[in-house]
């Protein structure tokens, strides 16, 4: 282990939680960093205190033993802070290296792709964090290794792609795929062709050769590709996560409340993605 800043699991019991707790734990081996599984208990009234303190000790001793079955060389810390979840996981991810919550959790709806509790995690987290959703990686049906990222030309893009070619770089063998998503109007609305859409197509793959400048001289064992994509980012990224090991999206730095910070592109791909998201402050 490094004495790097841990993976942080957040629990609760559902099945979304224990999922992301197994992803976590295979992502800290990757990284070599420690893991520390943290079940927020939300206050109650005194008087339910006591059971509320013996469920979460029971819960948490079944999570190191899941992980201790996944990864035997690695061992757990448990946290039990007595904070709403979003609030006690965004005061943790300040000395964190990365955050792994469910999509969603017990109180969450079913017909919701993503709880309140993991959009507020991601939109506020000092850390990237990620959003596990779905089945199991090994049961997702012809999962690559592949890392998908998106950058966008109107925000900075050197913390995410930091993130997705360090991620990259950890699994042997994956490939990193860089994807840039344009329109027309988005390509006025940056000073760009808006009549030409062979103009406009060109501009926007010299933005990705811009905006990736550097990073495979700097991570040389990675195999990354450019796909400059003429259509919306967010179906591109969500079509990617089907088979994605990872998804990362950007956020803006500074979001104090629900969802502030992330962008349209972020917001659907969280809502919609396949896989899991990583979504990371720039």
């Amino acid at each position: 282990m490094t004495t790097e800043p841990p993976v942080i699991a957040a629990v609760d019991g559902s099945s979304h939680s224990l999922e992301a707790l197994d992803w976590a734990a295979h992502e800290a081996v990757r990284r070599g960093l420690a893991l520390v599984v943290v079940h927020a208990r939300t206050p109650m009234p005194h008087a339910a205190r006591e059971t509320q303190q013996r469920e979460a000790e029971e819960l948490l001793t079944l999570c190191v033993r899941r992980v201790s079955r996944l990864a035997p060389d690695l061992h757990p810390t448990t946290l039990t802070p007595m904070d709403y979840p979003a609030a006690a996981l965004t005061s943790l991810s300040r000395d964190a290296s990365l955050v792994v919550v469910g999509s969603r959790g017990l109180g969450g709806f079913r017909s919701l792709l993503l709880g309140s509790d993991s959009m507020a995690i991601a939109s506020m987290a000092k850390c990237p964090v990620v959003v596990h959703g779905g089945p199991p990686e090994q049961s997702r049906e012809e999962t690559s290794s592949d890392i998908v990222v998106g950058v966008a030309a109107d925000e900075s893009s050197e913390a995410v792609l930091g993130f997705a070619f360090a991620t990259a770089a950890s699994r042997p063998g994956a490939r990193l795929r860089i994807v840039h998503g344009w329109t027309m109007v988005s390509s006025m609305l940056s000073g760009g062709p808006v009549f030409d859409r062979d103009a406009a197509a060109g501009a926007a793959e010299r933005t990705l050769a811009e905006l990736t400048a550097g990073w495979r001289e700097k991570y040389p064992q990675v195999e990354a590709v450019r796909e400059s994509v003429g259509g919306s980012a967010s179906r591109a990224l969500v079509t990617a996560s089907a088979t994605a090991a990872l998804t990362v999206v950007g956020r803006r730095r500074g979001g104090e409340s629900l969802g502030l910070g992330l962008s349209p592109v972020a917001q659907t791909t969280l809502g919609h993605a396949l896989g899991p998201v990583a979504v990371v402050p720039c």
